[in-house]
């Protein structure tokens, strides 16, 4: 039964798996492979996402951000196709994700 549903980074849906003790090797290796942060760097890095309390970053952006860390505007922009950020919400986002990288 689906209790709630929302967007998780990759390092939140592994601890989610491990959590529940899921031992599948080929799910190991993708999480391996795709994910660029540690848990921490990626709960402090989400946090700073929330707080520029951009009405414009949904949830969904922000996992987005962190699981692919985009490198200048048109990363970003790829991510936010459907809303449009000025270039001060974009300079914040990518000076957030460069202090993570």
């Amino acid at each position: 039964m689906i209790k709630e549903m929302k967007p998780l980074t990759l390092a939140e849906a592994k601890q989610l798996v491990n959590a529940n003790k899921i031992e599948n090797e080929e799910i190991q290796k993708y999480f391996k492979k795709f994910m660029k942060l540690k848990a921490k760097d990626v709960a402090e890095m989400k946090k700073e996402l929330e707080a520029l309390d951009n009405h414009k970053v949904k949830p969904e952006h922000i996992v987005k951000v962190i699981d692919f860390l985009p490198e200048d505007a048109s990363d970003i922009n790829k991510i936010f196709n459907d809303v449009s950020l000025d270039e001060n919400e974009i300079k914040q986002i990518t000076d957030i994700v460069r202090k993570f990288k």
